[in-house]
């Protein structure tokens, strides 16, 4: 958050003379204000980081799924090699898995 007014300054002001040579002449008062932004604002900084660190925690956690589920399903298919024995399509046998006494 940017801060408009100097620590300790709660309005600009305007010095006595000033202010009654306005009231009595009728003419108007004008306030300059240095609006200038800080030196470094990093808000330009933090937030293009902050996008780039989620966007590579959720690739690394699709990666990580991705590996849990190829583990999962070759431990599946294991078990269902061992479990059915011999598969044949077409006239082709397929032994998936050795027996124990073989």
């Amino acid at each position: 958050m940017s801060q408009h007014t100097p620590p300790g300054q709660i309005a600009p002001h305007i010095p006595a003379d000033v202010f009654q040579r306005a009231q009595a002449t009728g003419q108007p008062v004008v306030f300059v204000v240095n609006d200038a932004p800080p030196a470094f604002l990093w808000q330009r900084l933090l937030i293009p980081f902050a996008i780039a660190g989620a966007a590579a925690l959720g690739t690394w956690g699709v990666v990580a799924a991705l590996c849990w589920l190829m583990d999962v399903a070759a431990h599946t298919a294991t078990v269902i090699g061992g479990a059915a024995g011999p598969i044949s399509v077409g006239g082709v046998t397929l032994k998936l898995a050795r027996g124990k006494n073989t």
